[in-house]
């Protein structure tokens, strides 16, 4: 099990996280949150990425704030400084972690998953990057500036990010001669989330899991 704790921005701030120690001389994971806020969920995806052998850090990119209400959770979202998110909470994540002396990657779901290709596209210090279903504003983070090992995972029934959304981040990205490892599922939007039974895939998210880990895995070694 994880514990709550703090880490230092580049402004100098501070931001509270999850941390899930896998132990000394692991690689290094930031995991973004869905709209929901840092919930029991993703702090349980925390823990299993941990137990796989690679310590993870969740931001609070909300500040405390949680909610199980999809209005509530888009207003959050809508209301979240993305450029503050990704070059400050994520860069100063990825920078305690670095400490370590081992790679960092980077996933993330759904909202977590479009700031997954944030930090992709702006932070140097990410080596590997795993995203599920989010994809940000090109104007604001272009896949074609990917440069490090990127994988995604997408639902084929989703009305958020689309497939035609995912089409489009692989086609730029294979026209800026990347080859992004991209994975789709006959599945709904959050099809890895168990707390949600009306869109959860057990199969799909098993299989989508141990894509992530063998991936993270490899890339992360030294």
């Amino acid at each position: 099990m994880g514990q709550m704790m703090d880490f230092t921005r580049p402004d100098g701030g501070t931001t509270r996280g999850y941390l899930a120690d896998a132990g000394a001389g692991t690689p290094g994971v930031i995991l973004i949150q869905e709209w929901w806020g840092l919930n029991d969920h993703i702090k349980d995806l925390a823990d299993r990425l941990a137990a796989a052998g690679l310590t993870t850090l969740a931001p609070d990119l909300y500040r405390g704030r949680l909610t199980t209400d999809a209005d509530e959770a888009n207003h959050l979202m809508t209301g979240l400084d993305f450029g503050d998110a990704t070059h400050q909470d994520l860069h100063g994540a990825v920078d305690f972690l670095a400490q370590r002396g081992q790679p960092v990657g980077v996933t993330g779901f759904c909202m977590g998953g479009a700031l997954t290709v944030a930090a992709a596209v702006h932070l140097k210090g990410v080596s590997a990057a795993v995203c599920f279903y989010g994809i940000p504003p090109a104007e604001f983070a272009d896949p074609a500036q990917i440069r490090i090992p990127f994988q995604g995972h997408f639902a084929t029934k989703d009305g958020w990010c689309t497939p035609a959304a995912v089409a489009q981040l692989e086609s730029a990205m294979k026209a800026a001669g990347q080859t992004p490892d991209l994975h789709h599922y006959e599945a709904d939007h959050a099809f890895v989330n168990k707390t949600r039974p009306e869109v959860y895939n057990e199969a799909c998210a098993t299989l989508a899991w141990n894509r992530t880990v063998t991936f993270l895995q490899q890339y992360l070694h030294k």
